[in-house]
């Protein structure tokens, strides 16, 4: 075979550790080891019957050919609706962009508006994808830690710190994958004064807004101060909410100038999303919305029975997450590196969880609550059993 060398972009991008994970996981319960699956990213329920009849009848009515590439107008002014009575900035429906799952609109994104010699500041413990999407755009992604005692919430201070003259952007996730931090008003107002002072445009990911638990409230840093949206992109998706993730919908919206970028980009890549998938969406985001509350609900039950069991092991603690659905849990006690301790909880007792290294947090360990109450019983039940010494 003839020798390929591989392009420089990749040569910073490893594979996403939570998905490979999670394929092992897969792999060995099919092997047929009683394996407990904490590694996934996506809700267990299913897609609300509403909107998989929206899908069944985009098949049945044969709306199955090419759409516009941003997307159908139904759903784009669907999303400008959503954004617009959520967040109290209005959009227009050309200020959005529908895409292959919100990790599309972010690769989108870095692809458009960044290029070699710019620096993006990534919050960390991060989502693993964010370093990837930032190399792939020939960018350097810029680390800066947030600390356990602080909740994992940025300390403004030090983001400012960290911002030089090649400073493009800023990340800010919340809630946040992997910790579950929901950033508050105070810390996004600071960060709006110093992209405003620095001139950064700032990208939001609120993929998980509709997945936070009282006392916590989600806020958008764009409400915070409205003039944020001349520089600011905001990105969401049906995946989490509606427990859609392999439909892959996902959408960003922002000023008119990037979203008319983005989409002579997705022209060229993608084309546009599955039509079917965006007639589902448009269901889910007009449709009835009982179920996102009720899988809300059985979401704070299992997050509180998982919390309050890891804080029972000794050599464990863990936060109490605000949103999402997972539990960042520091394994430090432990005395072993968290990827050791991940590995030997797969071999000895069949529990799956993501080591924090991909995810910029060495010590600790994810664990998804997007699993039943019973896993959760038997996950406990198996770590009380388990030996650290052995």
């Amino acid at each position: 075979m003839t020798a390929v060398t591989l392009a420089d972009r990749l040569r910073k991008v490893e594979d996403s550790p939570t998905l490979a994970l999670a394929a092992k996981a897969k792999a060995l319960a099919k092997a047929g080891k009683p394996i407990l699956d904490f590694t996934a990213g996506e809700p267990d329920f299913p897609t609300p019957e509403h909107v998989k009849q929206a899908g069944i009848r985009a098949i049945v009515q044969n709306r199955t050919r090419y759409t516009p590439v941003a997307g159908i107008p139904e759903l784009r002014a669907a999303i400008a609706a959503h954004l617009s009575a959520t967040r109290g900035i209005s959009y227009a429906a050309s200020q959005t962009l529908v895409t292959c799952g919100a990790k599309h609109a972010l690769y989108n994104i870095f692809q458009a508006l960044t290029q070699p010699g710019d620096e993006v500041i990534i919050l960390a413990p991060y989502w693993v994808s964010f370093p990837p999407l930032v190399h792939l755009a020939g960018a350097t992604p810029v680390i800066v830690e947030t600390r356990e005692a602080d909740g994992f919430l940025p300390d403004p201070d030090a983001v400012r710190a960290a911002v030089t003259d090649r400073t493009k952007a800023i990340i800010i996730n919340t809630p946040s994958n992997p910790t579950g931090a929901v950033i508050d008003d105070g810390r996004l107002a600071a960060l709006a004064r110093l992209a405003i002072e620095r001139d950064l445009f700032l990208v939001s990911d609120e993929i998980y807004d509709q997945l936070v638990y009282a006392p916590a409230t989600h806020c958008s840093i764009v409400q915070v101060d409205p003039t944020l949206a001349d520089r600011t992109l905001v990105v969401g998706g049906v995946s989490k909410t509606y427990s859609m993730t392999g439909w892959r919908i996902g959408w960003v919206a922002g000023p008119q100038p990037w979203i008319d970028a983005m989409v002579r980009l997705q022209s060229h890549s993608t084309s546009n999303p599955t039509s079917i998938s965006q007639d589902a969406a448009l269901a889910a985001l007009t449709g009835d919305q009982a179920g996102v509350a009720q899988m809300r609900a059985e979401f704070a039950k299992r997050r509180d029975r998982l919390v309050q069991g890891l804080n029972s092991l000794p050599g464990i603690t863990c936060a109490t997450p605000g949103g999402a659905f997972y539990a960042w849990v520091n394994v430090q006690g432990l005395k072993q590196p968290a990827e050791t301790i991940a590995a030997r909880w797969l071999e000895e007792i069949h529990l799956a969880v993501v080591p924090g290294e991909g995810f910029g947090g060495p010590g600790f360990l994810r664990f998804s609550y997007a699993t039943s109450m019973e896993a959760i019983d038997q996950a406990l039940e198996r770590l009380r059993g388990w030996k650290v010494g052995r």
